[in-house]
């Protein structure tokens, strides 16, 4: 798999590429926009990302019934998100384990 296979629309409209793009945006954004809170960024970026891929795979020609889905499925898609990232803030304030 190239990295052009890993950025297609196809694997952004996934739940997992949705969810770690989401969250590799946030991260890389959330200090440009200090005062908004990261889970509405989080969020908001889901919900663009959500609605740019559906239009991009063919969500043009899609019922109605599609795109109310899209902001659904952006806040699993966001949740998702910030939860990945506090385990791994979680797992890493922890340091080794002993044992």
């Amino acid at each position: 798999m190239d990295l052009n296979q890993f950025w297609s629309w196809e694997s952004l409209a996934t739940f997992a590429g949705a969810t770690a793009c989401t969250g590799l945006c946030t991260q890389l954004l959330k200090r440009s926009f200090g005062k908004l809170p990261t889970q509405w960024l989080s969020y908001i970026l889901a919900a663009l990302l959500l609605t740019v891929t559906t239009a991009a795979t063919g969500g043009w020609t899609q019922p109605w019934t599609v795109w109310a889905l899209v902001p659904l499925n952006a806040v699993l898609v966001s949740l998702a998100s910030n939860g990945a990232f506090q385990a791994v803030t979680r797992v890493q304030s922890r340091g080794p384990t002993e044992g």
